[in-house]
């Protein structure tokens, strides 16, 4: 496996004493990766197109011998009025990752029900309403040489067993699954039996980790927040916190998994020696599964 840096985790830096995007490349290849992961929008930093963003972001990474093997963004498919914009506008993203050699998109899918939905609240339903346009997103993308897929983000989407159903009925070999560790935690999963459930279609990894305390007890304060069902936690230094960080990496490897983990740092601790440390952590299990 390869280590990676998403340019998200460095979101708390960007326009303070002119931090970009080419200094975040900068510091990924500093801290000794291989790759860096680009999270992008419909909107950019210096007033360029998305197009022409992405193209320069591409070039300064390849020019610090980095591979880019992933391009993520966001994504909602259960609109109240028009979804189908919704599958243009990420085609469009689509052709940005072709356009940069990049291999893989992430997208999301939904996160909650929306105030005009009068029907029966079940994710199954949502499931039915959504698939077809991830499907069709997907089969676009591979006209392109690209690979879709999501992760487990969103509380309507996040448990394994919800994830099992939406990549079941979507039912595309050119969809898969970004393998988030430490997301299940937010509806009250154990985050190593949820990855078990989906080994079989991870296409990428996010090396992510966090606090965890009971909702029994006192709220801890600020910087945590609830689950779904109560408890409270609080992102921390990928190694530091609750998530079995270790113990899913070598679940993943022995499935046969054997491409890029991407550091997504959400903690409230600095920037800087945050991913500095959690990067240190994750190349030394990576050597150490590699060994």
């Amino acid at each position: 496996m390869k280590s990676c840096i998403s340019t998200y985790s460095f979101h708390k830096l960007y326009g303070k004493d002119g931090f970009t995007h080419f200094d975040a490349i900068d510091k990924t290849k500093e801290l000794g990766c291989e790759g860096v992961e680009f999270v992008l929008d419909d909107t950019t930093p210096d007033g360029s197109t998305p197009l022409e963003f992405a193209k320069n972001l591409t070039e300064h990474a390849k020019e610090k011998g980095l591979e880019i093997p992933i391009y993520t963004t966001g994504a909602n498919f259960f609109q109240p009025t028009d979804p189908e914009r919704e599958v243009e506008r990420l085609c469009k993203h689509i052709d940005i990752a072709s356009e940069c050699g990049i291999p893989l998109m992430r997208h999301d899918v939904t996160w909650s029900y929306h105030n005009e939905y009068e029907g029966v609240k079940t994710y199954q339903k949502i499931i039915e309403i959504i698939a077809p346009y991830i499907s069709k997103v997907a089969d676009y993308a591979k006209s392109k040489g690209v690979k879709t897929c999501s992760e487990n983000h969103g509380r309507l989407f996040q448990d394994s067993a919800r994830m099992v159903d939406l990549f079941t009925a979507v039912n595309n070999t050119n969809y898969g699954f970004l393998c988030d560790m430490g997301n299940f935690g937010g509806v009250d999963e154990n985050c190593a039996t949820a990855v078990s459930s989906l080994l079989d279609l991870i296409v990428h990894v996010h090396a992510k980790d966090c606090f965890t305390r009971s909702g029994m007890s006192y709220n801890p304060g600020r910087g945590f927040n609830s689950s779904r069902g109560g408890n409270y936690r609080r992102g921390t230094i990928f190694g530091h916190g609750d998530v079995p960080t270790f113990q899913i990496l070598r679940a993943v490897k022995n499935s046969g998994y054997d491409g890029f983990v991407s550091l997504e740092f959400e903690g409230m601790e600095d920037t800087i020696e945050g991913i500095s440390i959690g990067i240190e952590n994750l190349q030394r299990m990576i050597r150490d599964l590699e060994g």
